[in-house]
This record gives C-alpha cells, sequence and structure tokens, in this order.
C-alpha cells in the first residue's frame, strides 16, 4: 500500500564543516524513517579545504540514499543553498547549516505543524549561543532587517526550515550571499505562501568558524543587504503600483 506522508529531501550545505556533517547526515537518517517511506539526504560542499569531501564519500557507500554535491570552487552561501533547493527532488524539504549549532532531531517538531494550510515551517532561536560579539552584530541584524524589509518572522536568520517544494515553481532565488535567507523570506512572504514558527534550539560551534557574522565581513554584508533591500523593497514597490495602474488603465478603456 503507497503511503499518503509526503516525500522529504533534506540538505545540508557545507562549508569546511569536516567535524560535524557526518553526525548530522547519520541523525537525518535516524529521523527521516519515522516521518516518511521517501526520503534522500543531501549534502551540498561548497569548495571546502578541509577534509569534507572525503567525509561525505565515504557516507555515500555506506547509505544508498545519500546524495553528496561537491562545488570546486566556492560559490558562497547563497550558491549552496540554490544548488541544495535545486537538487531537492521531494515533497518537502528541509534544510539547515553543517557546522550543528542546529539539531536535525528537531525536523520531528516542524514537521508535526506542517498543516495542509501551511507552506513553510520556520524555526525561531530559544536562545542564542555565540559569542558575545556575534550576539550583539545578530541582534542589529535582526532588528534592522525586519524593519527595512517588513518581516513577519520572529528570526528571520534561523536557518532551520521545513519548506514544500512547489513554492521554487512561484519562487526563483538570486543571491550567491549569506543575504539569500532575506530574499527568500521575503519572497515567500510576498507571494502569499503561508508560515508557521516553531522553537527549536541553537548550541555552541564546536567546529571550523562561522562564514557571515564576523568583523570582517560586515562591510560587505550591509552593501549587499542594502543592494537587495533596493531590488526587492524598493523597486519591488515600483512594479507592483506600475502593474496596479496598467490594471486599472485597462479596465478603464474596458
Amino acid at each position: 500500500m503507497t503511503s499518503e506522508r509526503p516525500s522529504i529531501s533534506v540538505f545540508f550545505p557545507a562549508y569546511n564543516d569536516a567535524g560535524t556533517i557526518g553526525s548530522l547526515v547519520i541523525t537525518a537518517f535516524h529521523v527521516l524513517p519515522e516521518l516518511t517511506d521517501d526520503y534522500e539526504v543531501i549534502v551540498v560542499n561548497d569548495g571546502s579545504s578541509d577534509y569534507t569531501a572525503q567525509v561525505l564519500d565515504d557516507l555515500a557507500t555506506k547509505y544508498p540514499r545519500f546524495r553528496p554535491i561537491h562545488h570546486p570552487k566556492n560559490r558562497g552561501y547563497g550558491g549552496a543553498l540554490r544548488t541544495g533547493f535545486a537538487s531537492a527532488t521531494k515533497d518537502l524539504v528541509f534544510y539547515t547549516d553543517g557546522d550543528a549549532q542546529y539539531d536535525p532531531n528537531e525536523l520531528r517538531d516542524l514537521y508535526q505543524v506542517l498543516t495542509p494550510e501551511v507552506d513553510i515551517v520556520n524555526g525561531y532561536k530559544i536562545a542564542r549561543s555565540d559569542p558575545l560579539h556575534r550576539k550583539i552584530i545578530g541582534r542589529v541584524y535582526h532588528h534592522g532587517v525586519k524593519f527595512l524589509f517588513g518581516f513577519k518572522l520572529r528570526d528571520v536568520d534561523c536557518d532551520f526550515r521545513l519548506i514544500r517544494r512547489k513554492v521554487f515553481d512561484v519562487v526563483n532565488l538570486e543571491s550567491d550571499s549569506g543575504t539569500i535567507c532575506l530574499e527568500l523570506v521575503k519572497k515567500l512572504q510576498d507571494a502569499g505562501f503561508n508560515f508557521a514558527e516553531v522553537p527549536v534550539h541553537h548550541y555552541h560551534r564546536t567546529y571550523g568558524k562561522s562564514q557571515f557574522f564576523n568583523f570582517p565581513r560586515l562591510w560587505r554584508t550591509l552593501i549587499q543587504l542594502l543592494q537587495l533591500w533596493w531590488k526587492l523593497v524598493i523597486l519591488g514597490k515600483h512594479l507592483k503600483e506600475q502593474a496596479a495602474r496598467q490594471r486599472a488603465l485597462g479596465r478603464d478603456a474596458g
């Protein structure tokens, strides 16, 4: 008898996450059979210079439903996510980062609130387990982007999401940097998709270092953020107003 439970793709973007990615993949394979009979696990290795590739290739010999994808060169966090979304083949797509600051076991909690009316289940951090400077940067960033983009979610930069794959028939992502999360949520929100939110735990990083929230990258991130704001908010508003005027002219002409 065919299961009525939706199929699930799980993917992890990874960049120099050799010390953590193996445990995430194995955890995903423990969780998924509880939720569905049809699943796959993917890791997008974004040009790692450590031994991430070797770990993934070894896992692929042990898990038939595991698929590693290797970028020859680093394409950035956005590039890794875009590859992951494009490579997922199942009804639902779950992703979280390869640094193990989130626990894939909590995918169960997201799945429980995915009703037919919900398109995306977004995690939000119960408490942030990061050094003080990252907490400060994260807080300023959170309030800044919420104001600039008009976000309704309580935690836009929590990369722990369960998404119906069909949304990508409507939403096209373009960012290559960490601002892709803003682009994703903004476009999903503007397209009228429905969100649910679930609290999740956030853990200390035990291996590697952050590629996004650090002081040398702040200026570049700010420039990318403002470019995205101009494109999605300012130009987006102009295009909507222009379309509304054209519709009104068409009604008047009729």
